[in-house]
């Protein structure tokens, strides 16, 4: 793991630099330096580091401001970033947090415990992508945010079509309007609502978010699953062997549509609709229209066909 590892040192002390710099060489990183904030910001967008140093206090741009941008920037924000001051005070190790910061050391460093940092935070990071490839090898859709918020860290290819198709883009920040899962995920937050699915609809039919993992502090994440009525209807006709007529008055029977409602929806009469939902019935091998949407809803939620 260190071989590959692409370490950011941060610091506009060349003591430090240096330091650090031969401590993790030996210990088999490789090894970037910045001394200022600018610098810092730029060699995460080229380099893409696996980790970043980033000494709190600097001249110009400090580190606290470093890591927000960081953090900001859908491309960068998923570096891990670990503060290095030598201020222990509490309201600078909460600014550190609160910037986007995983951890911090202080000054004067210890070498040692520098790298066992590292290789901590190194090996959750190093998990998170393999969890990441694993999801985008089968074209799972998958989104993972900051924890408690809707900030994206990343997602997966099949995700990013999905999240353009349900929601709106900011033309200032380039980022999606997600605010509208704000409420849910605060619920996460408070355990509130850990199994409760939270569902965004559009003229493209029907976005459910279920949370997969949010027991993490780097990030929590979310399963994506589309529902559409063409998606549920061709997905009710292949599990029951419907036709498209029996399949669709199904779908409509699962919303709890009346024949009255369904007839006027497909464009038929109330008795066509009840004679499709006869043949309904058989074909399940259900008492009733009730037992009926009730299994069609159980089959889809457990139906690759219907994601």
């Amino acid at each position: 793991m260190k071989e590959s590892a692409l370490v950011l040192v941060v610091d506009d002390t060349p003591d430090t630099l240096a330091l650090l710099h031969d401590s993790l060489d030996e210990s088999g990183y490789t090894v970037l330096v910045a001394t200022n904030g600018a610098s810092a910001i730029k060699i995460c967008h080229e380099l893409a580091p696996d980790i970043v140093l980033l000494d709190g206090v600097m001249p110009g741009m400090d580190g606290f401001e470093v890591c927000k941008r960081l953090k900001q920037d859908l491309n960068t924000r998923h570096i891990p970033v670990i503060f290095m001051t030598g201020l222990t005070e509490s309201e600078h190790v909460v600014a550190g947090f609160s910037a986007g910061g995983i951890d911090y050391v202080t000054k004067p460093l210890n070498p040692t415990e520098v790298i066992a940092r590292l290789e901590t935070h190194l090996g959750t990071a190093r998990r998170m992508s393999q969890t990441q490839s694993a999801l985008d090898a089968f074209g799972q859709a998958a989104i993972a945010f900051l924890p408690g918020t809707t900030k994206i860290i990343w997602q997966s290819p099949l995700s990013k079509q999905l999240i353009h198709n349900y929601f709106a883009k900011n033309d200032l920040t380039g980022e999606y309007d997600l605010s509208v899962l704000s409420p849910w995920v605060q619920q996460l937050s408070n355990n509130k609502a850990k199994s409760t699915p939270f569902k965004h609809e559009n003229s493209h039919g029907r976005l459910v978010f279920t949370a997969n993992d949010i027991d993490s502090d780097e990030q929590w994440l979310f399963l994506l699953r589309e529902e559409s009525e063409s998606n549920q209807i061709q997905a009710l006709k292949a599990i029951f062997k419907l036709t498209n007529r029996e399949a669709e008055v199904l779908h409509w029977a699962t919303l709890g549509k009346t024949d009255k409602l369904i007839g006027e929806i497909l464009g038929t009469s109330p008795r066509t609709v009840s004679k499709h939902m006869e043949h309904v019935l058989i074909k399940l091998g259900a008492e009733s229209r009730t037992a009926a949407a009730a299994m069609a809803v159980n089959k889809l939620r457990g139906s690759p066909v219907s994601s």
